[in-house]
């Protein structure tokens, strides 16, 4: 089914900022979102740093009471959710009550044919860390009542389907590192199946605990030559990079089909116009070596999307900063892209933003949008020295921004256990 899916609407939680203008003007700017670990005591850990959410006020988008029953990825999840509502123009929905019959349409728009689709990897880890805490040293029967409705992964569309009153399927898609994107990618294919009318789509995670980054510790995967110059540490590409630098936050899209966006008078950021994943298939935590999968997600969201490889103009890229990530990930775009690959413009914002995990795909997501709006692309900054001996010799967008206006965009996540997922952009 040929049906054109619009962007309407944007919200974001990250560690350089709480709105879409913030986060924006923070990446164009080439600023770091990375400092020292102050979730837990880090002494303990090998890493200590971390790309936190900074000024986060819960009560900005829910009431304080309802944020108490929330772990903090939820609580990410609905503010960013909120802010795509608030910014598609969509109408309030009343709250539901124990009598309360089916709901009525509000402005032509029913709540029962509006879809949440939010990726999450580990869920309110928080909540599990304390909880268990207080298991090991009172017993069982100290638990918090709510710890299981706190910690577990759906809670997040659970809560957006409850802050604003959306009955239709509310989904939770665990894919680790690609949970945000295919999370907009399975929002896609229920628009053009025609089964809901809109959907809130995205990412949000809040795993920076002792327990997590201790764990990503021990896989040698996270960045510990910088905690004296957190600012320094995510370096995607370059010859002195060291490892990932854990962060968090949530994106959502508001996305809906293109001819009732334009009968309501919506504003359009932009088409998703393509889809396409894959897995691995071939190691629990390292991607296969030459990305021939990643580069076979790509060339399914090429022809999901009807476009040729040389009409993307930007690729944000998945851009870990890991040994194993960044020189496989140039392969994968000289396999998918082939000649066009050298003159392709690839930028990893995770150099500012850390890698927010599931978050991560969405957030990418909405850098591609807004390039595509802007004319302007995102840096990689601390790409000092690039990584030629391993084969990293592409157009990377090194530490300064770029006025350059790109017709299509592409978006990479590529999670442990092999999960690929690509998601194409084009202009409205």
């Amino acid at each position: 089914m040929n049906t054109k899916v619009a962007v309407t609407g944007m919200g974001v939680i990250s560690p350089v900022g709480n709105s879409i203008d913030t986060f924006w003007n923070a990446l164009v700017a080439g600023k770091s979102g990375i400092g020292p670990i102050t979730r837990f005591d880090p002494s303990r850990v090998e890493s200590k740093i971390a790309a936190e959410v900074k000024d986060f006020d819960p009560g900005l988008w829910m009431e304080r009471k309802e944020a108490r029953k929330m772990a903090l990825f939820s609580q990410f999840a609905v503010a960013a959710a909120v802010q795509a509502w608030q910014d598609a123009g969509l109408p309030e929905f009343p709250a539901m009550s124990e009598e309360a019959s089916l709901p009525e349409p509000v402005q032509g728009i029913d709540p029962c044919r509006i879809a949440v689709v939010m990726g999450n990897g580990i869920g309110g880890f928080e909540v599990y860390v304390e909880s268990h805490a207080k298991m090991l040293e009172q017993g069982p029967d100290r638990i918090p009542p709510m710890t299981i409705p706190l910690m577990i992964s759906n809670e997040a569309a659970a809560n957006i389907a409850m802050r604003l009153g959306l009955h239709g399927p509310a989904f939770t898609q665990v894919t680790a590192c690609a949970s945000g994107t295919d999370a907009i990618g399975q929002a896609l294919d229920l628009l053009r199946s025609g089964r809901v009318d809109i959907v809130l789509a995205g990412g949000t995670e809040a795993a920076i605990t002792e327990f997590s980054v201790g764990g990503f510790c021990r896989l040698k995967a996270l960045s510990t030559s910088y905690n004296t110059a957190p600012e320094l540490a995510s370096r995607p590409f370059d010859r002195d990079r060291d490892g990932f630098v854990m962060g968090e936050g949530a994106g959502v899209l508001v996305l809906e089909r293109l001819e009732s966006a334009l009968a309501r008078g919506a504003r359009v950021h932009a088409m998703l116009a393509g889809y396409g994943a894959t897995c691995d298939a071939y190691h629990l935590t390292a991607p296969h070596p030459d990305g021939i999968f990643g580069a076979r997600a790509i060339e399914l969201a090429l022809q999901d999307s009807g476009l040729s490889p040389e009409a993307i103009g930007y690729y944000n890229a998945h851009g870990t900063g890991t040994a194993l990530n960044d020189p496989m990930e140039t392969r994968m775009l000289k396999t998918a892209f082939g000649p066009h690959a050298g003159r392709l413009r690839v930028s990893s914002t995770k150099s500012m933003t850390g890698h927010c995990i599931a978050a991560a795909g969405a957030i990418e997501a909405i850098a591609c949008i807004k390039a595509l709006e802007t004319g302007i692309l995102p840096p990689t900054i601390h790409l000092d020295n690039p990584d030629t001996e391993q084969g990293c010799d592409l157009d990377y967008v090194p530490n300064h921004a770029i006025e350059c206006q790109v017709e299509a965009a592409m978006s990479a996540s590529l999670g442990f256990g092999g999960h690929n997922g690509i998601l194409v952009f084009t202009r409205s």
